[in-house]
Order: C-alpha cells, then sequence, then structure tokens
C-alpha cells in the first residue's frame, strides 16, 4: 500500500513538473562552482604591460581582473564575479581578455622581465585598482558625448553658411534701383497775350 501510495506522488510530480524546467535544473546542478579561497586581505594586483589585464601573482591559482570583473578558471571552465570573495557564475566560454596573456606570465614575473626587457611592475592595493576602475568608466562615458555632437557639427555648420548667402541675396533685392516710370508731361498750350488795344501782338 506505502508503495502504491509513493509511486503515485511520484507521477503526480513528474507530469506537473515541465520537461523543460527539469532540464534546466539538471543542467544547473551539473555545473559545479569552483571551491572559495580564503583571502586574509583583498589581493593586490600587478598589470600585465600591453593588455589591460590585472592579475593577482601571490596566489597559486589563476586570478584575474578586467572590465570590472573578477575572473577564475577551474576544471577547464570559467568563472567570474563582481566580489574576489564570492558570489562566482559559471561564464559560458573563454574571456577575450585571456588570448592577450601569455602562458608564461609567471615566469617573467619572477624574472623580472617582459618580452626580453626589463619590467619594473608595481604593486597595484585593492583600493586603488577600484579607483582605477571608476577612473576608466568615467573616461569612457565622457567619450560618447564627444562622438555625438562632433557627428551633428557638420549639420550647424551647414546652416550657419546659409545664413550670409540669404542676407546677401536679400539686401541686393532692397538695393536694386526702382526703374522708373516715365512721366507725361502735359502740353500747356501756348497763351497769346493781347495788347490794351484789343488786338494781339503777335497778329501785328
Amino acid at each position: 500500500m506505502k508503495k502504491l501510495l509513493f509511486g503515485a506522488m511520484l507521477l503526480a510530480l513528474a507530469i506537473s513538473v515541465p520537461i523543460p524546467t527539469m532540464a534546466q535544473v539538471s543542467v544547473q546542478i551539473g555545473i559545479a562552482l569552483p571551491p572559495p579561497i580564503a583571502f586574509p586581505a583583498p589581493p593586490a594586483v600587478i598589470l600585465l604591460p600591453n593588455t589591460g589585464v590585472y592579475v593577482a601573482p601571490d596566489l597559486a591559482v589563476d586570478f584575474f581582473f578586467f572590465d570590472g570583473w573578477w575572473w577564475r578558471p577551474w576544471e577547464g571552465r570559467w568563472y567570474r564575479s563582481r566580489n574576489y570573495r564570492s558570489g562566482w557564475g559559471y561564464y559560458n566560454g573563454v574571456p577575450s581578455f585571456y588570448g592577450r596573456v601569455p602562458s608564461g606570465w609567471r615566469d617573467e614575473y619572477r624574472a623580472h622581465r617582459w618580452e626580453g626587457r626589463e619590467w619594473h611592475y608595481q604593486r597595484v592595493s585593492h583600493p586603488e585598482l577600484q579607483q582605477n576602475w571608476q577612473r576608466n568608466v568615467r573616461e569612457q562615458s565622457r567619450r560618447q558625448p564627444q562622438v555625438r555632437s562632433q557627428q551633428a557639427r557638420p549639420q550647424q555648420s551647414e546652416a550657419v553658411r546659409r545664413q550670409p548667402q540669404v542676407k546677401q541675396q536679400q539686401r541686393r533685392e532692397v538695393a536694386r534701383p526702382q526703374q522708373a516710370r516715365p512721366q507725361q508731361r502735359e502740353r500747356s498750350a501756348p497763351q497769346h497775350s493781347q495788347s490794351p488795344h484789343g488786338g494781339s501782338e503777335g497778329r501785328r
């Protein structure tokens, strides 16, 4: 009796839960998260030359900072988080910045050399790293309005260029002399002065 009741409950559960939901749950459960790292203090990082990538050289595992995220590979997968202590999530694929990181960067770090040249790296503390990142974000936000203003300038300059031409054309039209219409002069009839004797002077 108990077996029949238990089987009925399993059947009802399988019918009520959709298949895609069950598959999604299985995928999430299948991808494990990396083990946490015990940090006695925020990790100090160094900037790898010509990459824009920060790395924590004191850790035994690869630990990167790029584009506002902390990154770490583990068992062939990549994970990232906004916080270096927790909040890790699975990242599908390999981050683009990793192609600029040489595989032997640790050897270069120990030898104080990079690509055959002396490398005088400087350690960056966690507060300095956050300040550098916030500065980069502000610089990127400032560049966006400049691009828009440069695109709008040609239209504005073209309109400004047309204004003097319109004004000059208006001035020419006003300055044109109006053609004077010929006025018909009224011809006055010749007046004949009369002499005091009653005859005209022209008849003498």
